[in-house]
This record gives structure tokens, sequence and C-alpha cells, in this order.
């Protein structure tokens, strides 16, 4: 969709996040935890926006030569629209101008549409972390993306 821009996280959509995180995430991150984001040398995060409505979100750390994907979201009522797509691209390129080679996240057995959407950009899954999610015990499948 031409209408959505990406831009870096900065504290004046906190609040947006934070509501995009509680609709999408069974165990949400806290304000704190976020907050602490924007002053984390290793973390990195894009804002997506449509016509000034921040609609999602993705960060991860940037460690060494690899980057560790914490969270992705798109606020329920704008899924569909090629947010997440966009967030990905995001992310993808900034691992490219700070030189990083790889990209790893975790995500739920169960989440097959976010599967999908890493395997579209070349992610493979390369292992499990047995009873991750602390809500139910389900397994993660952890995903690399190398060779950026």
């Amino acid at each position: 969709m031409n209408n959505l821009e990406i831009c870096a996280f900065e504290k004046k959509y906190l609040r947006e996040i934070l509501s995009i995180e509680n609709l999408s995430f069974a165990v949400p991150w806290t304000k704190d935890s976020m907050e602490k984001e924007l002053t984390n040398k290793f973390a990195q995060y894009v804002v997506i926006k449509l016509d000034d409505v921040v609609v999602g979100y993705g960060g991860m750390w940037l460690i060494l030569d690899e980057g560790h994907i914490t969270n992705i979201a798109v606020h329920p009522e704008f899924r569909g629209i090629g947010a997440g797509k966009k967030i990905i691209e995001g992310l993808i390129d900034i691992c490219k101008e700070k030189n990083i080679n790889s990209l790893t996240l975790e995500v739920r057995t169960s989440n097959y549409v976010a599967k999908n959407l890493y395997r579209k950009f070349g992610f493979v899954e390369e292992g499990i972390r047995k009873n991750y999610y602390n809500d139910n015990n389900e397994d993660a499948i952890i995903m690399w993306k190398r060779n950026i």
C-alpha cells in the first residue's frame, strides 16, 4: 500500500505502540520495558504509519553482526494491508546499513501467518525452543535469515 510510511520509534509513538502491543500479544511488554527500548543502545525499532496513524511497529537488538527481532505487531484493524511486510523491509534495511549479516527471531508454532511472512523474506526454520511462551507453554520456532 503506497500510503504506508516507515519512521523511527520515538517517545511520541509510545501510547499507540503500547495499545498495539496489548491487542497483539497474550503477554505484552510493559510501558516500562518499551520505554527502556528508546535508550537501549542495542535496540532499533521502526514504526509504520498509514495517513499519520500508527498501525504497527517492529524492533530488534543488534549485537555484533547479528540482529534478533524482539517484536513485530500490526494493529488488528490494519492487518493484511502490507504493514508487516513494510516492517520487515525496514528492519532488513537497518541491518544492511549497519553491516549486520544475519537476523533471527522466535515465532509461536501456531502463528502460521507470521511464519509464512518470514519465509517470504528468506527466513528458514532452524530450531525449536520448547515451552518458550509463558502464557500457554507453546513452543517457539527459531528462524534465521543469513547473508543479508
